[in-house]
């Protein structure tokens, strides 16, 4: 962890770090946006947009001065804030409508590195495509749309299953659950150590996505930035369970534990 994210110049700016769009947000869902833009900011990019609905985007504009929340009703509106960003997340509270489907179409047509999560791999099911510059994060449920198969079959077979996942879509695959597994087809398959049961909330994939999104704007490989993603998720989550207890845990709830851990200079573990 610490030699992938050490210390910064003093003569830093946010130019340095990246710039992450958070994409999704239907009606009813506008904290998933909001969750994983604060988290891409939390690990440190350097600017952080949000393309959603436009009934959220006063919610987390004052919620979150800090993340530049723009509405999306066409493509051309979305291809306008494509064009400033070096990362693309898209999924947290997307949805399945006619809306989310023209995003996931806009954004499959860009080259920008990308991180697919939630409901934009339901959508990746029903159309399989590859690309080699992707993070795809699956939990059991979507990871069996994925490949077709039931969720049992998956969790009887998770390092198998992440490696089909891989295989038929490419980039990095991050199957989560107890002991996340990351895979990219090149190396061996890493495994979590990290996490506890208070993680089962809603949530916690959206702060995922944001955490892996803001590192990979700070140019780290789509595989490191999968991994160490998830170490620091996860470390994170113990943290404030250790405070607060497992039952009850919130997805917010990691926001300054996960500040802490990518600042090497403060971590303590």
């Amino acid at each position: 962890m610490r030699s992938l994210l050490p210390c910064r110049a003093r003569d830093a700016d946010k130019s340095k770090f990246g710039h992450v769009l958070v994409i999704g947000g239907d009606y009813g869902m506008g904290g998933a946006v909001r969750m994983a833009a604060e988290a891409a900011m939390r690990v440190g990019a350097g600017l952080v947009s949000v393309a959603t609905r436009p009934e959220h985007v006063p919610v987390v504009i004052s919620s979150r001065p800090e993340i530049m929340c723009h509405q999306v009703r066409t493509p051309e509106e979305l291809s306008t804030l494509l064009s400033k960003a070096t990362v693309l997340v898209i999924g947290p509270g997307l949805g399945k409508t006619d809306w989310a489907k023209m995003l996931l179409d806009t954004v499959l047509a860009e080259q920008h590195p990308k991180l697919l999560d939630a409901d934009a791999l339901n959508l990746l099911s029903e159309y399989p495509t590859r690309s080699d510059d992707w993070v795809l994060t699956p939990h059991p449920g979507e990871a069996s749309r994925l490949l077709d198969t039931s969720v049992a079959n998956i969790q009887e077979n998770r390092l198998d299953s992440a490696k089909k996942i891989q295989k038929k879509y490419g980039g990095t695959t991050v199957l989560k659950g107890v002991n996340s597994i990351i895979y990219s087809g090149n190396s061996t398959p890493q495994i979590c150590p990290a996490g506890n049961p208070g993680m089962a909330s809603g949530g916690m994939g959206d702060v995922l996505s944001g955490v892996i999104g803001g590192l990979m704007a700070q140019g780290l490989a789509i595989e490191k930035a999968a991994a160490l993603g998830v170490l620091v998720h996860s470390i994170a989550a113990d943290r404030a369970a250790k405070q607060g207890g497992e039952r009850g845990l919130l997805a917010s709830d990691l926001m300054m534990h996960i500040r802490h851990i990518v600042n090497p200079e403060d971590s303590k573990e």
